[in-house]
């Protein structure tokens, strides 16, 4: 075959691929609960069983998910210069950048684990490290599934606080972090993940060239990453689960004014998506804890968990982290506070 001919069934090559990705991450449920239940026939009701399965599970899928959204990131990245690409988010007035950030974070609905190389990416695209947090903090944190069920679930105006706040949220600390100049403590790896080039003759790379850059990026990134995504999930599975309703009541109930941070505390160690934890967060709420003080807990679960700080350490220096937690936390409990005080 001709490498004209390579070049032209190129886009062909990537359908298969494409489709055995999607089919795997469609059947990585399926396939586990069927090994592990049906197969070793394990009890689903004990929960080691339970948290062996969750860590499958979930190793699986955001592996999966990191491979797909690495190569698809790069992939369209490398139709990106610096300038256009700062010129997109970085070259908008201070503000701008940040609300079209989180807005993007809406869109691109990934949890918080999976939303890391779309951080490297943008950061390695030269966009401004606070636009950058503000998409970090909106993508897990405000998504449709969250909207749709917190709607079901409590009603338009709850889910309408919550899209407010969380967006509100996501700018004002996205500012904030940018203005703190914290650049420095993001490891220097990430400044040096190449972007796509011009050849000399001035023409972009072909989609040949491009796909083996993507696929390389996939073999950096994934190959930095994968020990400390594998340690948070771990590290979730142990929490998966344990949450005990009758510890929950007595630090984060009504009658504590201190209610809204116990629950931020409580929500960083855990590791759920927004669908995970809004059923925990009808139980508690039908057995009387204020709404503000449960959204704080969701917030936090999403946002702020543990097992993604382990992952971002990968990519952020410890002094960063630290100042990312501390000034989303502050944003959270002020948000639960605020909605205790509209709601109720």
């Amino acid at each position: 075959m001709s490498l004209q001919a390579l070049r032209l069934d190129a886009p062909w090559k990537l359908l298969p691929a494409a489709l055995a990705w999607a089919l795997a991450l469609a059947g990585n449920r399926p396939f586990w609960d069927a090994l592990l239940w049906r197969g070793l026939r394990l009890d689903p009701g004990v929960r080691w069983a339970e948290a062996l399965h969750f860590f499958l599970y979930d190793t699986a899928k955001i592996l999966l998910l990191l491979v797909g959204i690495v190569y698809a990131v790069a992939l369209v990245r490398s139709y990106f210069s610096v300038e256009r690409t700062q010129a997109l988010l970085g070259g908008r007035r201070e503000g701008v950048g940040n609300a079209l950030a989180a807005a993007l974070g809406v869109v691109t609905p990934f949890c918080s684990c999976s939303a890391v190389p779309a951080f490297i990416g943008f950061v390695a695209a030269g966009v401004p490290l606070g636009v950058t947090l503000s998409f970090l903090i909106a993508s897990p944190m405000v998504n449709e599934v969250a909207l749709v069920l917190l709607f079901g679930l409590f009603g338009w105006k709850v889910a309408a606080l919550y899209m407010g706040a969380g967006l509100t949220l996501a700018v004002a600390a996205g500012w904030l972090l940018g203005r703190l100049g914290l650049e420095r403590w993001v490891e220097p790896f990430v400044y040096q993940i190449p972007l796509g080039e011009r050849h000399a003759t001035g023409r972009g790379p072909d989609l040949v060239e491009r796909m083996g850059f993507a696929a390389e990026e996939v073999r950096t990134i994934v190959g930095k990453v994968w020990p400390y995504l594998v340690a948070g999930i771990a590290l979730g599975a142990v929490v998966h689960g344990w949450v005990p309703e009758g510890f929950f009541l007595r630090v984060a109930g009504p009658e504590n004014p201190f209610a809204v941070f116990a629950a931020v505390l409580l929500g960083i160690p855990l590791y759920s998506s927004a669908a995970g934890v809004l059923p925990l967060v009808e139980a508690l709420h039908a057995k009387g804890l204020a709404m503000g003080t449960l959204l704080a807990f969701m917030m936090a679960v999403v946002a702020l968990s543990l097992p993604e700080m382990l992952i971002l350490r990968r990519v952020l220096k410890l002094q960063l982290i630290a100042v990312y937690v501390a000034v989303v936390a502050a944003g959270i409990v002020g948000v639960g506070y605020l909605f205790n005080a509209v709601l109720g």
